[in-house]
């Protein structure tokens, strides 16, 4: 099965009391949009970001999250999940984003994107769907999405198709830096060997492994 964009989502200002930036603004409620999204290194065109810090950057320019662990949640909540609900803006199809290596790059419609980083949760992702609990939840689930680069601008739609063009050869996963770096600190040595990571990244983990970089 070829895997696919299911929606393209955009955020909307989100003005609540959980909010992380300090306006208590939030972009984190993003919602299907119809025809073509601009894809740039710095973003996408016409997102909301409120706390660009944490969630900006051309490390963070994409977040993507698949619409099969959305489900899980769903199941799990017992309440639909929209897509665009876990401030995605690609929620994708038959693409497995959990096990997507650190530097692949993806073709999706005009753009070319590469895989970085995955989603660290916070207080305004617990706050927005109303789960006190949902930091540890989606920790322990492990499931948490990925953060892409787009190395080349371009237009993408819901429908698009998502072809891994390039895969590195260390074989370090998304799921696995999330691992690594929450729960299973013994996996931190692996992802020395990662030179796509972000620099961000990897700083963090030469100070968990007390490491001179």
């Amino acid at each position: 099965m070829t895997g696919r964009v299911a929606a393209v989502n955009l955020g909307v200002v989100t003005q609540a009391q959980w909010a992380g930036d300090a306006s208590g603004r939030s972009g984190i409620d993003k919602r299907p949009v119809d025809g073509p999204v601009l894809l740039r290194t710095d973003g996408v065109a016409g997102d909301f970001i409120g706390e660009r810090p944490q969630h900006g950057g051309p490390d963070q320019a994409v977040y993507a999250y698949a619409q099969e662990d959305a489900g899980w949640w769903s199941a799990e909540l017992g309440r639909d999940i929209s897509p665009g609900g876990f401030g995605e803006n690609l929620t994708t199809w038959a693409v497995d984003v959990t096990g997507a290596v650190i530097g692949e790059r993806w073709a999706v419609g005009s753009a070319l994107l590469q895989v970085t980083k995955p989603r660290t949760p916070c207080t305004t992702f617990a706050g927005f769907w109303g789960v006190p609990d949902l930091i540890k939840r989606f920790t322990v689930r492990a499931a948490p999405g990925a953060y892409l680069r787009v190395l080349r601008d371009g237009e993408v739609s819901a429908g698009d198709p998502v072809e891994v063009v390039d895969r590195p050869a260390h074989g370090v996963t998304i799921g696995e830096v999330f691992r690594a770096t929450s729960l299973e600190p013994e996996l931190l040595p692996r992802l020395l060997d990662v030179p796509e990571l972000p620099a961000s990244t990897r700083e963090k983990v030469l100070r968990r492994l007390n490491v001179a970089g």
